[in-house]
């Protein structure tokens, strides 16, 4: 690898990177052009384009395969690294021409990939401690396809570190939506939901961040396997605000232990997963689906709230809640939370010129900013690391 083509990368007043992501409720990929500046917290951005690319039924069916120990094999996973790879390349292909650029012209990708699994708990193996984590969408197929230098698999070095992997978000909360004057939470509801805590002029060893629960991961998925695979999601939240909560379900939801577990904490797919929605399904027999849908929205509102209200406000006055991610265009969330919340102001990252929906791409294009240009991206504080950490790994392009 010619170092000085990097160099000559991080000596440009101006870089553009295209980010990418695909969350836990396996969707589809996310991606974002966004031209960077500076590093730190001198970063200043503008997003060009961003769009989502939507996996067919086949390949998500795969993903959620993959994903879980008593289907997952490893010549499928083996497989889908490359496939998801080749699609992740195709999707800056895809990028690239909605915003009239070419690839020539673009610096760098950030790709967070596709979890397969996320062990944040230690394990000792043959007297070995070890946690793990496991992103795939190989990273070296996106930088042959695309010719650009692909920076991916952020999370296993603050693993490394004592760190949880999650939420790496927070550290981009941090730049992005931090103020002198004002406490801020940034809420991100993809498939899992999280928070981070932003003190009125905090420094990064004061920024703290957690999963707080499912985000839109169980909705999603019940959604889909109500409707036969034909929808994905409920539009608009337009279900949800038609049924009734029934009370006895979500008490039952609300004593998961992962609730009431302090941060830092992250959690996916492992806890709230196909597994746990069989056990609603099952628990809600003789429920009204639009009812048992509601009920799912309420939980995510109250796993919400119930962080807020255990982990944060007894420590801080927060004045504004900036709300992100796919659970946004859900309405009843939204009101609900509105509701619940009504002494902190409610915006979103769109007010800040951060499209919601294309926000964790974003993140992770600022993300590869910093590693490109040798800055630690974790917080310790948000993953329990032991320490900051420069995150990822690079995969030079053809012309590097």
């Amino acid at each position: 690898m010619r170092v000085t083509m990097l160099q000559a990368i991080c000596q440009k007043k101006e870089r553009l990177i295209v980010g990418l992501m695909s969350g836990s409720s396996a969707d589809g990929i996310d991606v974002a052009l966004v031209r960077v500046s500076g590093f730190g917290k001198s970063t200043t951005i503008h997003t060009i384009a961003y769009d989502t690319l939507c996996f067919s039924s086949k390949i998500r069916e795969l993903i959620l395969k993959c994903s879980h120990p008593d289907t997952g094999r490893v010549n499928d996973i083996c497989r889908l690294n490359s496939l998801l790879g080749e699609l992740f390349a195709q999707a800056v292909v895809h990028i690239a021409k909605k915003a009239r650029s070419e690839l020539s012209q673009i610096d760098l990708i950030g790709s967070h990939g596709q979890t397969i699994h996320h062990l944040p708990s230690t394990e000792k193996i043959s007297g070995v401690e070890v946690t793990s984590t496991l992103q795939i969408g190989e990273p070296s197929i996106i930088a042959e396809r695309t010719g650009i230098t692909t920076i991916a698999d952020f999370r296993p070095r603050d693993m490394a570190a004592g760190g949880q992997g999650a939420p790496l978000v927070s550290y981009v909360d941090y730049l992005l939506f931090s103020h002198p004057e004002k406490s801020r939470v940034a809420l991100n509801m993809g498939g899992i939901a999280n928070i981070t805590v932003l003190p009125a002029g905090s420094s990064e060893n004061e920024v703290f961040a957690m999963d707080t629960g499912p985000g839109n991961i169980l909705l999603d998925q019940l959604i889909y396997t109500i409707t036969g695979g034909k929808n994905r999601y409920d539009l608009d939240g337009q279900r949800a605000s038609q049924g009734k909560v029934n009370q006895r379900i979500l008490e039952r939801l609300l004593e998961h232990p992962f609730l009431r577990k302090p941060p830092p904490k992250s959690t996916g797919r492992e806890d709230f997963g196909e597994v746990y929605l069989h056990w609603v399904i099952e628990m809600g027999k003789g429920t009204e689906w639009d009812d048992l849908i509601t009920t799912l929205a309420e939980f995510t509102v109250r796993t919400i709230v119930n962080s807020l209200e255990m982990f944060v406000f007894p420590y801080h006055q927060i004045d504004e809640l900036i709300v992100s991610g796919g659970g946004l265009r859900n309405f009843y969330i939204w009101h609900r939370l509105e509701e619940s919340l009504p002494q902190q102001r409610m915006l979103t990252s769109d007010d800040f010129s951060i499209p919601s929906d294309a926000k964790e791409a974003i993140a992770f294009a600022i993300l590869a900013n910093e590693t490109l240009m040798g800055q630690k991206g974790n917080l310790p504080r948000a993953t329990g690391a032991r320490h900051s950490v420069i995150l990822g790994k690079i995969i030079p392009g053809r012309s590097v």
